[in-house]
């Protein structure tokens, strides 16, 4: 069972990471900003780098949470797929006036300093997601094997190059609006390893 401890200390350090930056947080900001003393934090985390680390490991769940429900619903593995892909543009194409409290907390970390760490592990726990729906599909004949092969990487290029590009501004390329710009984008995927009818 998660502490609740454990996950109020994680909450408040992301919050103050968020404010102050990483490198200005001290464990005596979190303790006092947690109302814990200094020795629970030092229970449950040895430095500041842990809970830093700590931080990093919830918020790139936080990202992949809705693929993971997608990945393990009962539809069949391209519209997982397709799913997959339109939950990770979610937050792109919604104006950030209108984004929840915790996305908006979500979308200021990637953009700090620190985006690298986030992205890489939220990059690696897609890719895990992305397998196995790609790895169902197959096994299934819904995708062909050579293509899927390739797939899971370019789909997270592609997300990753949208999320450095996308700065909240309604950006247009090539003539397309962004949401048209990301059903080209899922429809180029699922057409590239979907078997055609013969």
């Amino acid at each position: 069972m998660v502490s609740k401890t454990r996950e109020r200390l994680i909450e408040v350090a992301r919050q103050l990471f968020l404010r102050n930056g990483v490198e200005n947080t001290t464990m005596l900001d979190i303790a006092n900003a947690s109302e814990k003393g200094r020795r629970t934090i030092y229970t449950y985390f040895k430095n500041k780098r842990e809970i830093h680390q700590a931080v990093i490991d919830r918020e790139s769940e936080q990202i992949v949470s809705r693929q993971r429900q997608i990945q393990s619903g009962g539809m069949s593995a391209r519209d997982k797929l397709e799913g997959f892909m339109r939950a990770r543009f979610e937050i792109l194409r919604c104006p950030t006036s209108q984004k929840p409290h915790e996305m908006m907390s979500l979308l200021n970390l990637l953009e700090g300093s620190r985006v690298g760490k986030t992205r890489r592990l939220a990059a690696q726990k897609e890719v895990e997601i992305l397998h196995q729906i790609i790895k169902e599909g197959v096994e299934k004949g819904e995708f062909l094997p050579q293509q899927a092969e390739h797939v899971a990487s370019l789909v997270v290029m592609i997300m990753q190059g949208v999320d450095n590009t996308v700065t909240g501004e309604n950006i247009e390329v090539l003539g397309f609006s962004r949401e048209e710009t990301f059903d080209h984008m899922i429809a180029f995927v699922l057409d590239g390893i979907t078997p055609k009818a013969t």
